[in-house]
């Protein structure tokens, strides 16, 4: 877990001597929140991007954000999910859940992602 962009971004360009080492290179899915600090969300998505190694991660915005403006820039940048955290701790542990079971049990990663 990166606690703001800048580390979320070493930890991504990281991923090249994680494998070679053997280790798991990148994470399964993403969960990216808009507000970080150092640098923000949308920055991390666009470098996520543009990047061929890792251009194919998935990524699902997960902030509390209600500006259609940041939820519009994040599906443009290549999101492949936008979701707004409940406020309620039940509710939030609920859809952090249900992510969980979506992107890790039931969805297909790109096969060069899935090594």
């Amino acid at each position: 877990m990166a606690r703001d962009g800048a580390q979320a971004l070493e930890y991504l360009a990281g991923a090249t001597a994680r494998k070679a080492r053997g280790e798991v290179a990148y994470p399964q899915v993403v969960l990216l929140d808009l507000k970080l600090p150092k640098v923000d969300g949308l920055e991390v998505l666009a470098k996520i991007r543009g990047e061929e190694a890792t251009r194919l991660l998935p990524v699902v915005v997960l902030t509390s954000s209600r500006e259609e403006r940041d939820m519009v820039e994040s599906y443009r940048l290549g999101a492949n999910s936008y979701i707004r955290k409940p406020v309620d701790f039940n509710q939030f542990s609920d859809a952090i859940q249900n992510l969980g079971l979506y992107w890790l049990v039931l969805n297909e990663p790109p096969p060069e992602l899935a090594s």
